[in-house]
């Protein structure tokens, strides 16, 4: 199997001509598509935990936060001086992206208590509805209207971009980075040079990622989804899900 097909070569090649325009108008002071970023996580367990890793193994700066940032000095202490710990609201306000991989049920709460301060910022959303965790009501809200569009309901005035929520963090911990092919991440998200810069961010993670559209075609890649724990290629993800582009 080649390495790219013919689009994603256009995909890659579009997004090094224009990655400092992206940046440049998506995230102040940004000059390049080669700048680091700094990066807000919010929920730093399995996934926010590994992604964030990751990042900064790629170079980005990264603060992890989560209730009891206390609980996260031993974890943040292997990844080196990129790292740091903070609350909630410092990584919000640290953060020019933020990525969030909370459990679901606290989407609201979050959205109630720092509306304000995410208004604008671009949201890479991992957050998955279990009934079980989450309880029945926004479990069957989410199966309904699909994640993405409740997502960005709880999360008001965010850049949304639904990312990284397809997999158990063993699987990403595993597979980042690997020889190419890489294995693929579906995103989608209303906010174009916000699924720009995502797909940016799941490159630097180690990933191939995938654009599947926008948030109401985040269903694609929900739990139950066609798209969900798929661990195939990039082009064989979009054979998977009949994407053109």
């Amino acid at each position: 199997m080649p390495e790219h097909d013919p689009i994603d070569r256009k995909r890659r090649a579009f997004i090094g001509a224009s990655g400092a325009l992206i940046l440049s108008a998506s995230l102040p002071g940004r000059a390049s598509a080669q700048s680091k970023l700094k990066i807000g996580v919010i929920g730093s367990g399995h996934i926010g935990g590994t992604i964030g890793g990751l990042w900064v193994k790629n170079g980005h700066r990264v603060l992890f936060s989560s209730r009891h940032p206390e609980e996260l000095k031993d974890m943040v202490a292997g990844f080196g001086e990129l790292a740091q710990v903070g609350t909630v609201d410092q990584a919000i306000a640290f953060g020019d992206v933020l990525f969030i991989a909370v459990p679901y049920a606290a989407l609201p709460q979050i959205g109630q208590d720092y509306g304000a301060a995410i208004k604008g910022k671009i949201m890479l959303d991992a957050c998955n509805a279990t009934p079980a965790r989450d309880g029945a009501p926004i479990a069957d809200e989410v199966e309904k209207e699909g994640i993405g569009v409740v997502s960005q309901k709880y999360l008001p005035g965010t850049r949304l971009v639904r990312a990284f929520n397809t997999m158990n963090y063993m699987i990403f911990a595993k597979e980042a980075n690997r020889p190419a092919p890489r294995l693929a991440i579906p995103i989608a998200g209303d906010d174009e040079a916000a699924v720009q810069v995502a797909d940016i961010l799941v490159r630097d993670a180690g990933f191939d990622p995938v654009v599947v559209g926008r948030l109401a075609d985040a269903k694609r890649f929900q739990r139950g989804g066609p798209g969900y724990g798929q661990q195939v290629t990039a082009a064989e993800l979009r054979q998977k899900l009949s994407l053109t582009q």
